[in-house]
């Protein structure tokens, strides 16, 4: 068995430095790394993971081998790897890693299979992609699996669909609904990110454009208010009502898709669904509309209908392709419809990040310690867990906060007093 498949290992010692430099902003996993270090909490686990192999990724990775995980790493996108960190970890870091950016979807799944291959005892996963291969193809490992952790909601989705069907095989927690993940990782990160990929890609002013933004949960929210402050007029597209509701409440316009493909001219799907932007919409947006997509697969804009629409393709920048329609119009594609953020940029930040990655370490030490009292459905992250992480985040930035007197905790748990 291959040890790694990365792009170029002569790129080891930039990728180090870029870990490195990453780590500055992660006080919280430093923490939990230097306790993993004394405690060995995972000793005798091994773990696949297949995650965004990036900066912030390698730094989790670094705590769940100090913490005794034998660990192996590939990618949960073809491109969202940063090949000097793959490089790093395979070459100096002593993590098996199986990444390469652009690798093509045969070579994707075979580095999922390559992971697999190591027969983990434990996973994690961001958009559940290395959970299904095991529940349809290596079916026979199951019984050695304890647990797992999820990173998105798309995988949160999946897996819950999973479990509704009766087909989890063991317990998964889905470190994507924490607090201290989708409050910050989801609108923070995100909202930051996904216009830093679109701006690396177009170099495009935002101030004076019609944004339009499908899907308005915790990453949408994040993304609006960016663009909001970067000058654009926002104009979310929803089909939860309340989150339409909530939408306008903020200030934003909300309309429905096909108005919406009539007035923007910088379209951004984070829904977690397929086909939101197709070839009705395709037909009636403005010469030189710019379409990409955050969330966490390429099927949000519907691209097959795009290419059929097609007379003529080009590609004008780098991740940015051009198509022609018949009546002469022109749409650009980011990214062929991929995480914009990372295939364009560089991803979260690395202090949200901190958080959310402080979630699956604990999470893959709460697993270990709990994982025979647990049913094979997905599991919120435990309250005391999000609650550390948060107290310990407040902590590094040098803040502190106050504690309920004994008069107020009695007072909150009596129910007595009254006007």
């Amino acid at each position: 068995m291959l040890n790694y498949d990365v792009k170029d290992a002569s790129l080891a010692a930039a990728g180090r430095q870029r870990v490195e430099w990453a780590a500055q902003e992660m006080p919280v996993l430093r923490i939990i790394r230097e306790r993993f270090a004394r405690e060995q909490p995972l000793r005798g686990q091994v773990l696949g993971a297949c995650l965004h192999v990036t900066t912030e990724t390698a730094n989790l990775m670094l705590t769940l081998k100090a913490g005794g995980a034998e660990c192996y790493l590939c990618a949960s996108n073809p491109l969202s790897t940063q090949d000097d960190v793959a490089a790093y970890l395979a070459l100096e870091a002593g993590i098996p890693t199986f990444a390469i950016k652009g690798e093509d979807n045969d070579t994707y799944y075979r580095h999922i299979t390559a992971v697999l291959d190591r027969t983990p005892t434990m996973t994690m996963d961001d958009g559940a992609d290395l959970v299904t291969v095991l529940h349809t193809q290596r079916r026979e490992q199951l019984p050695q699996v304890i647990g797992g952790t999820e990173e998105t909601t798309t995988g949160v989705v999946r897996l819950r669909g999973m479990t509704r069907d009766g087909v989890l095989a063991y317990p998964i927690i889905a470190v994507n609904d924490a607090m201290t993940k989708h409050f910050f990782d989801n609108r923070y990160g995100t909202g930051q990110s996904t216009l830093d990929g679109i701006m690396r890609a177009t170099n495009r002013l935002l101030a004076g454009r019609h944004v339009v933004l499908a899907g308005y949960g915790w990453c949408g929210r994040g993304f609006a208010m960016r663009a909001a402050g970067m000058g654009a007029h926002v104009i979310v597209v929803e089909v939860d009502p309340l989150k339409a509701l909530e939408a306008v409440m903020d200030g934003y316009e909300v309309m429905s898709h096909g108005e919406a493909a009539r007035k923007g001219s910088l379209f951004c799907t984070l829904t977690g669904n397929i086909n939101v932007f197709r070839r009705e919409h395709f037909a009636v947006m403005a010469d030189g509309a710019i379409l990409c997509n955050s969330g966490h697969f390429n099927d949000e804009i519907d691209i097959p209908a795009l290419e059929a629409m097609a007379v003529a393709k080009r590609e004008v920048r780098p991740l940015v392709v051009e198509y022609t329609l018949a009546d002469g119009r022109r749409l650009y594609l980011l990214a062929d419809g991929r995480l914009i953020n990372l295939a364009s940029a560089e991803g979260h930040p690395a202090a949200v990040m901190d958080m959310s990655f402080a979630n699956q370490a604990l999470c893959a030490e709460y697993l270990v310690q709990e994982h025979e009292r647990l049913e094979s459905r997905v599991y919120v992250v435990p309250e005391a867990i999000d609650a550390d992480i948060a107290r310990v985040k407040l902590a590094a930035l040098g803040i502190t906060i106050d504690a309920l007197t004994d008069e107020q905790i009695a007072y909150l748990a009596s129910w007595e007093s009254g006007t």
